[in-house]
């Protein structure tokens, strides 16, 4: 390959043996070579077929027979998986919405735009083209918060106060 490899969070909106629709804080070309780590479907490679009309694309997933069939069972299985009933024991439950875009505001004065993977009213996970220090003080759309970890593709804020579980999807994807 050609450039540097660079690793971004994304989330999966839709998947088949065949396709996977992604959407990312960067914009891929048409025929751009994508590896994707999905959460319970593991690493998915392929080539971007089309844009979304957001920012994502479908990415037409390489595969022999055998493993599409292997595929399909997961998509299957995680489809009976994600309708149950599992305890999540985190202090505030995570949220995701459709249309994850936000913008970021750095203290000094920077604005980039990210994608929010999952929200709650304490805090927030985010993937962008930065990898601010830890204790970094930053906006993130209109809740102040600080960068408490870093992961493979972006980091995590904790909000400075938690937000009012009503408001807090409206401050962070508001314009």
């Amino acid at each position: 390959m050609a450039g540097e490899l660079k690793r971004f969070v994304c989330r999966a909106i839709s998947i088949s043996p065949h396709a996977v629709a992604l959407v990312a804080p960067v914009r891929g070309s048409t025929g751009e070579w994508v590896s994707a780590d999905i959460e319970h479907f593991g690493r998915l490679d392929g080539g971007i077929g089309r844009p979304l009309d957001h920012r994502g694309f479908i990415m037409n997933i390489v595969a022999t027979a055998d493993e599409r069939r292997k595929l399909a069972a997961k998509v299957e299985w995680y489809g009976k998986y994600k309708n149950s009933d599992a305890v999540d024991r985190r202090t505030h439950p995570r949220s995701a919405v459709e249309y994850p875009f936000s913008t970021l505001l750095f203290a000094d004065g920077a604005i980039m735009s990210c994608l929010v993977t999952d929200f709650s009213v304490s805090g927030v996970a985010v993937s962008a083209d930065v990898a601010p220090e830890i204790g970094a003080v930053l906006a993130v759309g209109k809740i102040i918060g600080r960068v408490n970890r870093l992961f493979s593709g972006g980091f995590a804020v904790n909000f400075i106060n938690v937000q009012e579980p009503q408001s807090v999807e409206g401050l962070l994807f508001s314009e």
